[in-house]
């Protein structure tokens, strides 16, 4: 189904595109559309043109007149050149695990078309416009996640959307897995041909890993702000010290992420309403007053880990390369994902700090030992159920499982290259791989986020319950109301699996509006 008018549209052609337009493009907010000047088609065309005379003389093409991998050393008869690229899809139709959900399939199909767009890939207008009606028409093929090393490209997982351009394997359309020659039928389409190097094209790249990295840094960025959110909610859940977030500490060394985080935090302490007062303890732990120098770290990788993205998303990355103007042929290695591999392998480090800043965090607020006068365990039960109530205890135990399986998690996956293929692809990315596992450890990392934040909110009505009067800061104020309509105080025990769900949906559609 079409996106209604009114979207905000993607143009996929020689421009760049970000991050945030394939994020929006797998959300379904935005629409796809494809360059459409004279300028852009003929530089496609022009491409595909140069492929075709070479075959007419008979030249020597990786993967349209050789085999595949190891087998570039097979020639193939022109007589089969036509069904080389058929072949290719088929046997790579192997993949394992899960299939990829609703939105990253889009993410990936969004990565792959701007690749092929750069123009020399040797493919024709015709795949390029069928790519874009996928995404328009929200056709998805069903990949599975499992089976790719990285290099060359994402061969098994992209194997399933050349299978779909040409009619062939399963899609989602319409909320319904649906043979994909159904979909063709119902839209009266006629599925393509793929053309000598076109298979190739789709597949031999590094678009499923690159489509992961955008899902996974926007994500990674929401983090970032949410958990000093968390942060400044618990600096006045547990009466923390605001001084340690003090302009001038921070001029000292000034990491400009850091600084950002201190900045926040100020903001949202401001008018705390403490300042003057002692606390409970001249240097708050680690977990409140290092909390910009741990979440500093990832607010100054994103610009470099954006850098190393948008480059992939906007380059030509398959081989060989289809230079049609100059009307050469270039063999190399672009579907290595080197640059995405260590991405991804540094993302998930980052972001497992963060699960394990903020589950130190909640270590705090539910011991009486630390946390200044709260009940223990967060329980709002009255002194006479007390002993029978035992409030976040049990979130708390979860809040470690799931922060120690996103630690386990950050071995990085690139540094696990096996030699494979009869030893032609011998160094290999993993890419892939480490972009699952960056999906992983943010999954993990916003459960924690969740259990910490709604025991954070619990730990400000429970303030609030001990001083009537007491005044939260104008900045948290807002959120707090929202929280405590959305999530009822812990008084009696109940089962909080709904709550951490619900406020999980919260997270991922980064419902919370929190920094400028």
């Amino acid at each position: 189904m079409s996106l209604p008018a009114g979207h905000d549209t993607v143009v996929f052609g020689q421009h760049a595109i970000t991050i945030e337009q394939v994020v929006a493009l797998a959300r379904r907010h935005a629409r796809a559309r494809l360059q459409d000047d004279a300028a852009f088609e003929q530089r496609i065309a022009r491409g595909a043109r140069f492929l075709d005379s070479l075959l007419t003389r008979e030249g020597v093409i990786y993967g349209v007149t050789t085999g595949y991998g190891d087998s570039c050393v097979v020639a193939v008869p022109l007589e089969h050149v036509e069904s080389l690229p058929q072949h290719l899809y088929t046997f790579h139709g192997c993949g394992l695990g899960r299939h990829f959900d609703e939105p990253t399939t889009r993410a990936v199909l969004a990565v792959r078309l701007q690749s092929l767009c750069q123009g020399v890939s040797g493919v024709r207008m015709a795949l390029l416009e069928r790519l874009c009606a996928f995404l328009e028409h929200d056709i998805l093929p069903l990949i599975p996640e499992e089976g790719s090393v990285g290099a060359s490209g994402d061969l098994t997982p992209l194997s399933y959307v050349a299978a779909a351009l040409s009619g062939e394997r399963v899609v989602r359309h319409e909320g319904q897995e649906t043979d994909t020659a159904d979909v063709h039928a119902k839209l009266g389409w006629t599925a393509l041909t793929l053309r000598p190097k076109e298979a190739l094209a789709l597949m031999n790249g590094t678009a499923v890993m690159t489509g992961l990295a955008c899902l996974a840094f926007d994500r990674a960025a929401y983090l970032l702000q949410l958990a000093t959110r968390i942060t400044a909610i618990n600096v006045v859940g547990l009466q923390g010290n605001p001084a340690h977030f003090d302009e001038t500490l921070f001029a000292a060394k000034p990491h400009p992420g850091m600084v950002q985080v201190a900045a926040w935090l100020r903001g949202d302490l401001a008018d705390d309403g403490r300042t003057d007062e002692p606390t409970h303890r001249l240097q708050d732990r680690y977990s409140l007053r290092c909390a910009p120098h741990v979440l500093g770290v990832l607010g100054d990788s994103l610009p470099w880990l954006r850098q190393m993205i948008e480059t992939e998303i906007n380059s030509a990355n398959d081989n060989p390369i289809i230079d049609g103007d100059a009307e050469r042929i270039l063999h190399g290695g672009h579907f290595y994902g080197g640059h995405i591999a260590f991405a991804m392998d540094s993302l998930k480090n980052l972001v497992a700090n963060i699960a394990d800043l903020l589950d130190r965090q909640l270590a705090l607020l539910v011991d009486t030992r630390y946390n200044h006068g709260l009940p223990s365990n967060l329980s709002g039960a009255p002194a006479d159920r007390a002993m029978i109530n035992h409030g976040f205890k049990a979130v708390q135990i979860g809040a470690s499982a799931w922060t120690a399986e996103a630690l386990k998690n950050t071995m990085p996956a690139s540094v696990f290259s096996r030699s494979t293929e009869c030893h032609n692809q011998d160094k290999v990315s993993m890419g892939t791989i480490a972009a699952r596992d960056a999906i992983r450890v943010l999954e993990l990392t916003e459960q924690v986020a969740a259990a910490t934040l709604l025991a954070g909110n619990q730990a400000l009505w429970l303030r609030s319950q001990q001083v009537p009067t007491a005044v939260l800061p104008a900045a948290l104020l807002p959120m707090h109301e929202r929280l405590s309509q959305d999530f009822a105080p812990v008084i009696e025990d109940r089962a909080l699996e709904p709550d951490l769900r619900r406020c999980l949906t919260h997270i991922r559609e980064q419902a919370w509006s929190l920094y400028a």
